[in-house]
């Protein structure tokens, strides 16, 4: 081995001086400036044992640069490429510098996404403005760099490198983004039946497999029209794996911050500022001790599951031990209150940088979309509004709540968008909202991938923005573990269903129609169960009751009270008639009434 090393450095020192064919002149003084005299090629004889690791040895030493600090500082850039997961902070070095450097990147990009999200909500919230703010973010950062990409294509490399740390960052964290309204699911399903939980549950798988079959088979059909070629992708960043260190500096965290809580609840101040650290270290841990699961395990055991379940038995410890019960330690995790935070506050608040982050990531894969733009505006529009519909029109036909039924509508948009889309409408249950957008995920993560191979949706497009169209997120992040050619278009149709489901519904009209979907499905149930006691005509969208509905005598004496005092002149339209029909419909379904 000694002798190879020694045969091959001649050979690499003069292939080294022959690639660069200049030295300083010995004459050269320290004060003249140095003189360069070019050296003639240099032959060496290779030792045939050796050639193969000589070769290697040779080729590393000349594709390596002249100068001998980027010799050092290369591998560095390379690491932090690595481990860009980090978020632009996994550069190390014996010194330390490139990492604080890193950090300290990370912070600033980060910092500026954030606050110019609080800075346009703010902004629209004083103007009245009911579109999502992050939204119109999101469109203002596409825009520049689409602008500079076209008249200066180096600043829009540059603004895209320096937000990369930030991008990478909230990649690697998005599902602890979703996770507050599992951890407060007991708290926002207490007042609700138990019969209208398992309609929800009904309308969430049921539907879920239907936007599935709408989204992929319009993809496949108009993937046979148009007959566009796959080309390959840009390659995405992927997130670095959570080192040891991490999870031990969350541990300590924990532990410090749940004694202190304990001994004195009140130590920051309010008891959700002082259970906020623990309470957000306890999900952390959570979600890093899930994603280290084995594969097997975590179709069991999602690693947002794990999470929650981490975060509630931090919370439960915690009220047993300080005797102030479960639901005061939730309350305290999500407040609401910009005042006094909680944990899930605090995780909740980063939504808002995820519509923006979209940006970055449909620019990135602006080529893609481009050239495969029917196939994906078609299918995620046609899904979309699907989705939409459908469930309006299924909570509905099923009996559930109107107010239930609007809470459950964004059902396949993700958490940031749909919290949004319900905002739009009165009475809903924000956090029921954001914990079915979570099931709805965790559904499409566990079966999606069996559901397409059933139905023949073998396309790698097909596949892409069903998963993303019905399962968000989630769907996306357990397709593209096992499917990395199916990840753009799974990012792309993720960003966009939310963001066209968002335009729709900031639409007056198409809010009016999704309202006037659900009595249409009321009127339809009403009449094809009591056809024989009850005269319905539609017109002009108004419906008129005729005198049948109160002679007949099986009606329900309760109702017939109720109906008699809003009863109108017969053939006489109004607004009454409308709330006469809604009035029956739920006293005979919704009470179960015995009317046949």
């Amino acid at each position: 081995m000694a002798a190879t090393s020694s045969s091959s450095s001649p050979c690499m020192i003069a292939s080294l001086r022959s690639s660069h064919r200049c030295r300083l002149s010995p004459s050269a003084t320290a004060t003249s400036p140095p003189r360069l005299r070019t050296l003639p090629p240099r032959r060496c004889r290779r030792n045939p044992s050796s050639s193969s690791s000589s070769s290697r040895q040779a080729a590393a030493i000349s594709m390596a640069p002249a100068n001998p600090r980027h010799r050092l500082i290369a591998p560095i850039h390379a690491a932090a490429a690595a481990g860009g997961g980090g978020g632009g902070a996994g550069a190390t070095s014996p010194s330390g510098l490139p990492s604080l450097v890193g950090i300290a990147h990370l912070l600033v990009s980060l910092g500026i996404v954030l606050a110019s999200d609080k800075f346009l909500k703010q902004a629209f919230a004083a103007a009245s403005i009911k579109f999502p703010s992050a939204l119109f973010g999101m469109f203002c950062v596409f825009s520049v760099l689409v602008v500079l990409d076209a008249f200066a294509p180096a600043l829009a490399k540059g603004f895209m490198d320096f937000f990369e740390p930030a991008t990478l960052f909230i990649q690697r964290w998005l599902p602890l983004f979703y996770v507050p309204s599992l951890v407060v699911l007991p708290l926002a399903v207490r007042d609700v039946p138990a019969a209208s939980g398992l309609k929800i549950f009904l309308i969430i798988f049921g539907g879920w497999f239907a936007s599935l079959m709408v989204a992929g088979y319009t993809a496949l059909t108009v993937r046979k029209i148009v007959q566009t070629q796959l080309i390959p992708a840009e390659p995405m960043s992927k997130p670095s794996p959570f080192a040891t260190l991490e999870f031990w500096a969350w541990g300590a965290v924990f532990v410090a911050s749940f004694s202190v809580a304990y001994v004195n609840p009140t130590a920051l101040g309010t008891t959700a500022r002082t259970c906020l650290p623990f309470l957000l270290a306890s999900t952390v841990l959570g979600y890093m001790v899930g994603s280290g699961l084995p594969s097997g395990v975590k179709k069991v055991l999602h690693p947002i599951i794990c999470c929650a379940l981490s975060a509630d038995l931090a919370a439960i410890a915690y009220g047993y031990l300080s005797r102030s019960g479960v639901d005061a330690v939730l309350g305290d995790y999500l407040t609401k209150a910009p005042s006094n935070p909680g944990a899930g506050d605090v995780l909740m608040g980063f939504l808002g940088s995820v519509i923006i982050s979209f940006a970055f990531s449909m620019f990135k894969q602006r080529k893609l979309v481009k050239r495969h733009a029917a196939e994906i505006f078609t299918s995620i529009a046609i899904a979309s509004t699907f989705s939409l519909y459908s469930t309006a029109i299924l909570g509905r036909v099923i009996g559930l709540e109107p107010s239930l039924t609007i809470s459950i509508l964004p059902r396949c948009i993700t958490v940031a968008l749909a919290l949004s889309i319900v905002s739009f409408f009165e009475g809903v249950n924000s956090s029921l909202t954001a914990a079915v957008v979570v099931l709805t995920g965790l559904i499409g993560a566990n079966f999606v991938q069996a559901a397409m191979d059933k139905l023949g949706l073998n396309d790698p497009i097909a596949r892409g923005i069903g998963t993303a169209s019905s399962a968000h997120g989630l769907g996306t992040a357990a397709l593209s573990a096992k499917e990395p050619e199916a990840l753009p278009f799974c990012a792309i149709a993720y960003g966009l269903t939310g963001i066209f489901g968002s335009l729709i519904c900031s639409v007056p009209a198409v809010r009016q129609s999704l309202s006037d979907a659900r009595k249409i499905a009321r009127i339809y149930v009403y009449r094809h169960i009591f056809c024989d006691y009850v005269s319905v005509v539609i017109r002009s969208k108004r419906v008129i009751l005729y005198p049948s509905v109160l002679t007949t005598t099986k009606l329900a004496p309760t109702f017939h009270e109720e109906a008699a005092a809003l009863q109108q002149p017969a053939g006489e339209q109004g607004t009454d008639s409308v709330v006469l029909l809604e009035l029956a419909f739920d006293h005979l379904v919704t009470q179960r009434t015995k009317c046949l």
